[in-house]
């Protein structure tokens, strides 16, 4: 790679290596992540899967290597086969025939697929969208607002992107209930039951074959306005863009897959950032009242870099041999950034450990870099909004209900979240 920058060096001996991807590690990553930024900052890895892989930490490095074409996002590009065991990639996706969706492709796939379903999150999609989001969000509160206490991932954070993404898609109010219990499967990772993933995936598979077909069968000659996603990519397909059911179905898929649990952890880990920093959400909280917004958006995108729900970009792998902040990668390594880290590196950030809602030079990797960023973006940035506003507001003096050592956050290895986020508050009567 060119324009390498230069090595840090290093202010004091190392200590020994920090053990990666145990219960301590994912209760708070960062200090280890600052280790391995300072000394080992491209650091091969043996992944809990037992897959070998590079990481990546440093921020320059970082913003680089999302936007190199030598890494290519098919798995056939691994140099082994632990794709074809479902080492690499969503648990579940092969069997189910769901390969072929955004992020396991690369140009000109990549390029075709991601035009057919762009329109659904422009701007102006997503803001004719928002009256709905803030329904969902009031009538969730409202099934708690009473109680004086919730566990806001399962009573929040989870259904509000679930009937969310559910509603742009094109699911049937009816069957969004069967969505949630799927999406929880996936979510709850080592959590289920054994192979709960897996027959949770190839069941929405499934139904989301049936529901293409059915919606085809049932398609008007013109769109309508605000034309469901699904009905738009049959449309698609249909008018000679070359769209198979297989892709189709992948592509909704990982639509709810990617828009789903994103979401889930922005709220979840924003909220708690929040009620963790008293005088962060003091000053949130006082500029709602006052009917400013600038503090709410500019909050938003510091919640996603201090404490995201991505914590590492899903997989990579070299389809040449190259370098990475001058560490040599073989042909066929798979390559994964770690976003949490990045998002932390005091040479990009000032005070990177710190806070601060306000913050404004903030061009964090959260939502991913270069062809690959993260489509859904706006939708994501609208409920997250959406979500810790009205939480602040209905409920102004919202708590933890445990202490923070007391919390655990979920297994995995893309994804940041916790398991549960209990909360205490008034009663609200609606």
């Amino acid at each position: 790679m060119t324009d390498q920058p230069q090595p840090r060096t290093p202010t004091t001996a190392p200590a020994p290596a920090p053990d990666l991807f145990t219960w301590e590690f994912a209760s708070d990553p960062y200090p280890a992540y600052a280790w391995l930024r300072e000394h080992s900052p491209v650091h091969r890895t043996r992944l809990p899967s037992g897959v070998e892989a590079w990481l990546v930490t440093r921020y320059a490095d970082a913003k680089q290597t999302l936007a190199d074409h030598r890494l290519s996002k098919n798995p056939a590009h691994h140099d082994e086969p632990a794709h074809a065991k479902g080492k690499t990639g969503i648990p579940g996706e092969r069997k189910a025939e769901l390969m072929t969706h955004l992020l396991n492709i690369d140009p000109p796939d990549h390029t075709r697929l991601r035009r057919l379903v762009s329109k659904a999150f422009t701007p102006r999609r997503v803001a004719e969208f928002a009256p709905r989001v803030q329904e969902l969000t009031d009538r969730l509160i409202d099934g708690f607002a009473e109680r004086g206490s919730a566990d806001l991932i399962h009573e929040f954070a989870f259904p509000l992107p679930i009937y969310a993404i559910c509603d742009l898609l094109g699911v049937p109010r009816e069957d969004q209930d069967d969505f949630r219990d799927w999406a929880g499967m996936m979510i709850r990772h080592q959590g289920g039951p054994r192979g709960g993933v897996a027959r949770s995936v190839k069941k929405m598979r499934g139904y989301l074959a049936d529901l293409i077909h059915r919606k085809r069968e049932a398609l008007p000659a013109e769109p309508g306005p605000g034309e469901d996603l699904i009905s738009g990519l049959i449309r698609a397909s249909d008018h000679g863009e070359h769209l198979t059911e297989n892709e189709a179905a992948a592509m909704a898929f990982i639509l709810l897959f990617a828009g789903f649990e994103t979401t889930v952890n922005l709220i979840g880990n924003g909220t708690y950032a929040l009620l963790t920093h008293p005088g962060q959400r003091t000053r949130l909280q006082a500029s709602l009242a006052a009917g400013e917004s600038a503090l709410l958006e500019t909050g938003v995108e510091e919640l996603l870099r201090y404490d995201g729900p991505v914590e590492l970009a899903t997989w990579r792998f070299a389809t040449q041999p190259l370098t990475i902040g001058g560490q040599r990668i073989a042909a066929g390594d798979p390559v994964l950034v770690v976003l949490a880290a990045a998002d932390r590196d005091p040479e990009r950030f000032a005070d990177p450990d710190v806070l601060d809602l306000s913050r404004r030079d903030n061009q964090h990797l959260g939502y991913g870099h270069g062809i690959h960023y993260c489509l859904g973006a706006p939708l994501a940035r609208l409920e997250g909004q959406t979500a810790l506003a009205t939480l602040l507001t209905r409920l102004p003096d919202l708590r933890l209900a445990a202490d923070p050592e007391e919390l655990r956050w979920r297994g995995g290895l893309i994804m940041r979240g916790l398991r549960t986020l209990p909360v205490e508050f008034t009663p609200v009567s609606r």
